[in-house]
């Protein structure tokens, strides 16, 4: 029996184990196994692999089930009561990325939308690919206004790490020059459109602080050899990125991270591997590695390694920790701070302007650009011009100009197809122009998420209850957001210009972030400064649970940079036998 055991924990060892395959579990899969690593990645869904599992990325409108892939209202009343608060986003042709609400329940004490896919590949399947550096005064904000715990980076440490995964990527975007928005290495931009050029034209004259420039995504424009080599090439311009790209166009796990760490010979993935807990080793004082429960079969299984990366995502690495105790751990993973769980974080949204711009009716423009235009933070930046007496950090825009044919066509149910519908969808609409501000939402010790092991999921497993809300600094920066979109568009010309707020409920920003964070303390945080876990250095957390605050910006090349830092970090401690 002990030789069997034996052979047992031989076969299911490995130097490195990565829970979750998404944005960041796909760059440690990378960096682990080109520096030597035999990983495993454990994913708690289904196999999605490249090319062969896109099933919808295809399918012309007339070729779906329903009209305008829009999926009946009893469909989603019954099993996506919060997918379904992505709006337009969760339809037919993407419902196969978002899990099932009634098979994955949770408790909301608070409203707190929870998006998310369970599958190989997660979120970086369906991300909004914006991707832009934190700046310098994000990583020293906390300290300087002495709100929360003090980053124990700064952006000079992870300023290489930002290159060596833009150069992986591929991000397209402009380099602007500005301290507190920091270029990065970039693929040719793509091109506003000509009321974008307008507009940027006219606002920067009457507020020249307020740089209008196109977004920094993760689309190839000029692919390297790299990308080329991974399968992947130029961005098609078709916008349907959501249902998966076919082309490796725009930088998902599945066509470049996993793809890449595949390669290597060094990888194992295994699919439908629900991790439930950590395994710490009371002797040794380290982590041996993790319990799974396999979502086939339903039976419990170990794997083992010397190193351990949680790439879960903020919430389900926070749900692992927290799902862990023992003697050693008997309030959680790494949980002597009482911080695990707290902290929770998102952007804010649903807030801006919009305008039209009647002047240009007789322009046009070809394609389905998958990105918009950007403005940078403008507020707070440590200088008397740019400070505001009713909140602290800041805000960002993002969105951009368009004909209105689709939108009009929304509005008004538009259903259909054939000649008729055709020549209709022919005349375009007026041009419309939006601006909606992405707003830093501060850390704050009782926003949190908790273990509730009287809720289940469909696999008999605890839940989470959400106790997340916006304070009084958020709500006076949502002002700010829509009042000074207003001007903008007002000072470029355009009429009939409005502001919104359209409410806001955390986690719809889909950026859960803090509920692990990096700190320089034991007592006030839960990782150090190479996202090891305070108490275990052998566990490394990496995802959004890491954020010590929250910048304005998209967080996910942060979370990147993170992540290829910390792999390198633990590959050096390893072989210095720290591990």
């Amino acid at each position: 029996m002990a030789n069997l055991n034996g052979r047992a924990r031989r076969k299911n060892t490995y130097d490195a184990i990565v829970v979750g395959s998404g944005i960041t579990g796909g760059i440690a899969a990378k960096e682990l196994t080109e520096k030597g690593l035999k990983v495993l990645v454990l994913e708690r869904g289904r196999m999605v692999r490249h090319l062969e599992d896109y099933p919808t990325a295809t399918l012309d409108p007339w070729q779906t089930k329903y009209p305008q892939g829009q999926l009946p209202q009893a469909e989603l009343a019954a099993h996506y009561k919060v997918q379904r608060r992505t709006g337009y986003t969760m339809t037919e042709t993407t419902q196969h990325f978002f899990v099932r609400d009634d098979e994955h329940p949770y408790t909301e004490e608070n409203r707190f939308d929870w998006i998310r896919g369970y599958h190989v590949g997660g979120r970086s399947l369906t991300w909004g690919r914006q991707s832009y550096r934190h700046s310098p005064i994000d990583f020293e904000a906390n300290a300087r206004e002495g709100i929360a715990v003090d980053w124990p980076i700064r952006y000079e440490d992870l300023a290489p790490w930002y290159e060596h995964v833009e150069r992986f990527i591929g991000v397209s975007g402009q380099a602007e020059g500005l301290p507190h928005f920091p270029d990065g290495h970039y693929q040719p931009p793509m091109e506003l459109n000509c009321v974008e050029k307008a507009f940027k034209a006219r606002s920067e004259a009457r507020f020249p602080e307020r740089r209008v420039t196109i977004g920094r995504t993760a689309h190839l424009t000029d692919p390297t050899e790299e990308q080329l080599s991974l399968g992947r090439t130029k961005c098609q311009y078709r916008n349907l990125c959501i249902r998966g790209c076919p082309f490796g166009g725009y930088y998902s796990s599945n066509s470049g991270g996993l793809i890449a760490a595949e390669r290597t010979g060094n990888l194992v993935i295994r699919p439908n591997s629900i991790v439930t807990e950590l395994v710490y080793d009371e002797r040794k004082g380290r982590a041996s590695g993790v319990r799974i429960l396999d979502a086939e079969t339903l039976k419990d299984e170990e794997f083992h390694a010397d190193v351990i990366f949680l790439c879960a995502s903020a919430l389900n690495s926070a749900w692992i920790m927290m799902n862990s105790t023992s003697s050693r751990f008997p309030n959680g993973f790494g949980n002597a701070s009482d911080q695990l769980g707290r902290n929770v974080m998102d952007h804010h949204l649903g807030v801006g302007a919009s305008g039209e711009a009647p002047e240009f009716a007789e322009t046009y423009f070809s394609g389905r650009r998958p990105n918009g235009i950007y403005v940078p933070r403008f507020r707070n930046l440590g200088d008397d011009a740019t400070k505001r007496s009713d909140y602290v950090r800041g805000f960002g825009y993002q969105g951009g100009a368009g004909r209105a044919t689709w939108e009009r066509d929304r509005g008004k149910g538009g259903r259909g197809f054939g000649a008729a519908r055709k020549a209709e969808l022919s005349q375009p609409g007026p041009w419309t122009m939006g601006l909606g501000g992405f707003g830093e939402m501060l850390p704050y010790a009782d926003n949190r998420v908790t273990l509730n092991r009287d809720v289940k999921d469909k696999f008999g497993l605890p839940t989470l209850t959400m106790n997340v809300t916006m304070r009084d600094n958020e709500m006076a920066m949502r002002r700010d957001m829509q009042s000074a979109a207003a001007e903008m568009l007002e000072a470029a010309g355009f009429k009939n210009v409005r502001g919104h707020d359209n409410g806001f409920a955390p986690g719809l920003g889909i950026h859960e972030m803090g509920t692990a964070r990096m700190g320089r303390d034991p007592k006030t945080s839960v990782l150090n400064a190479h996202n090891q876990v305070h108490e275990c250095k052998n566990v490394y957390v990496t995802d959004g649970a890491a954020m010590t605050s929250a910048s304005c910006v998209n967080p996910s090349l942060t979370y990147m940079a993170l992540t290829a830092r910390a792999a390198d970090h633990a590959v050096r401690a390893r072989k210095r036998g720290e591990l």
